[in-house]
């Protein structure tokens, strides 16, 4: 393998019983992705290469879900611990001699900033081994950071080998490594697993380093939420409520305003513009991305859409897969289908439905319809009570309506059907056939009117 200067080692082959879950646990979503993607993406923004991705339970539903991103997988078959875990990449990292970048799969908060402060450190001390610490109040559960009287790192402790007094340290190891290799190889070969846990520690690799006269340097976080590894699902909604409070801040000093950002809901990498207002109960999900000037609100949702300037997304509207063209009104109540499509300047009202329908620019549908693999051109009215007939129970059908179409209320369209540019279509009418342009089309039946049928009734009632 070609020398390079940094690469990255993730594990994720934990099983994650505390999750109660049939799903792998590093596939839990957060903010919109599986949680194994955020270690991927600060491997990427580090520019690591290769990225090595220990899967391990679940395997090739992690394999799967990851096939996208410029990663490598190795499995851990066995777990034998995190020495093992990183000695499984090994053979994927043959020949590598720069740096060696250990994350994990299940701790999802932190910062690229702080891996750069952590790669600074390790180049500029020329260590063999630097470990990311956290100072935690209650360090229960963690491996111990040990010190010499002047401060250098000589062990990491795990909490069941401890001693009293190594239990007592309050600096724990993060988990988070870079190494040199190829030594952390050399070391990880010749471990033994003569612990508590029978288990080959991966923290064995700083005593040996020290044993070797190598430098051992320690990074102490600022803040240790950065360091929090999930492990069951109150951690899960725990490290979710930081990334969403994390993208509301960064949206809102990008020119985002939110009513109440601890109601507001927004996924990773979802992109918004300046003036756009989000009012409570707004959940935006997916590859989204919305202009500038926007009201969202209260209670939307929007998935994977496309959405133009100065748009307004009323109460209790759902939203799929769809484009929003600029100068829109949409809701209350509306549902906007995978497929729709709308050029601008629209209004889609109360209770309107709309599925792979294209609806051209100035076009509007204010209440209770139904569109349908639809096609409509500019300037069209659509009735309250309008339903484009799509289905015959075997197969859709398209319905085309033509520019500056007027549809008078409760009309149903029995698709295939075309209606021509200009033409009106009479309330309560059945279209089943093409309309050329400039008609008018109905299909009432005539109106019958009985006078005193009221009254005649009433009269045999009460004599019978």
């Amino acid at each position: 393998m070609e020398q390079q200067t940094l690469a990255a080692v993730i594990l994720a082959a934990g099983q994650g019983t505390r999750m109660k879950s049939s799903r792998p646990k590093v596939l839990h979503p957060l903010a919109g992705r599986p949680m194994v993607a955020f270690p991927l993406g600060l491997a990427e923004e580090l520019g690591c290469d290769p990225t090595v991705l220990v899967v391990g339970h679940g395997a090739d539903r992690v394999r799967e879900a990851m096939a996208e991103r410029n990663c490598l997988f190795v499995e851990q078959r066995q777990q034998l611990g995190t020495g093992h875990a990183l000695l499984c990449a090994g053979e994927a990292l043959a020949g590598f001699s720069g740096d060696l970048l250990l994350l994990c799969g299940d701790v999802p908060l932190l910062r690229t900033a702080t891996l750069r402060g952590l790669l600074d450190l390790h180049r500029r001390q020329q260590a063999l081994v630097t470990v990311l610490t956290a100072h935690m109040e209650d360090p229960t559960g963690y491996g111990r950071i040990v010190r010499d009287a002047e401060g250098s790192v000589q062990a990491i402790v795990e909490e069941k080998d401890a001693s009293e007094a190594q239990r007592a340290l309050h600096e724990v190891n993060t988990g988070i490594y870079l190494f040199r290799a190829p030594f952390v190889f050399e070391v990880l070969a010749g471990l033994g697993c003569d612990n508590a846990q029978g288990e080959y520690y991966l923290t064995d690799v700083v005593a040996a380093a020290v044993d070797a006269g190598g430098r051992v340097c320690a990074l102490q976080l600022t803040d240790a939420e950065e360091a929090m590894g999930v492990n069951d699902r109150r951690q899960l909604a725990v490290a979710e409520a930081v990334l969403r409070r994390r993208i509301n801040e960064a949206l809102m000093r990008s020119g985002v305003g939110m009513t109440d950002p601890q109601a507001t809901y927004v996924d990773a990498g979802v992109e918004i513009g300046p003036d756009t207002q989000l009012l409570p109960g707004t959940v935006i999900r997916g590859a989204t991305r919305i202009g500038a000037g926007c009201t969202i609100g209260p209670h939307v949702v929007i998935d994977n859409c496309r959405i133009a300037d100065n748009v307004r997304i009323k109460a209790g509207s759902v939203l799929a897969e769809s484009e929003v063209g600029p100068e829109t009104d949409i809701g209350p109540m509306a549902h906007l289908r995978p497929g729709t499509v709308l050029a601008g300047e629209n209004k889609i009202g109360n209770f309107v439905e709309t599925k792979k329908a294209q609806i051209g620019r100035g076009s509007k549908a204010s209440h209770l319809t139904y569109l349908g693999d639809c096609e409509l051109g500019t300037g069209v009215n659509i009735g309250c009570g309008t339903i484009t007939c799509n289905y015959d129970g075997v197969n859709k059908y398209r319905t085309v309506i033509e520019d500056d179409v007027f549809v008078g209320s409760d009309t149903q369209f029995i698709a295939p059907v075309t209606i021509g540019r200009n033409s009106l279509i009479g309330a309560g009418s059945t279209i089943t056939k093409d309309v050329p342009p400039d008609s008018l089309a109905l299909s009432r039946a005539e109106q019958k009117v009985i006078e005193g049928w009221r009254l005649r009734r009433r009269k045999k009632r009460k004599n019978g």
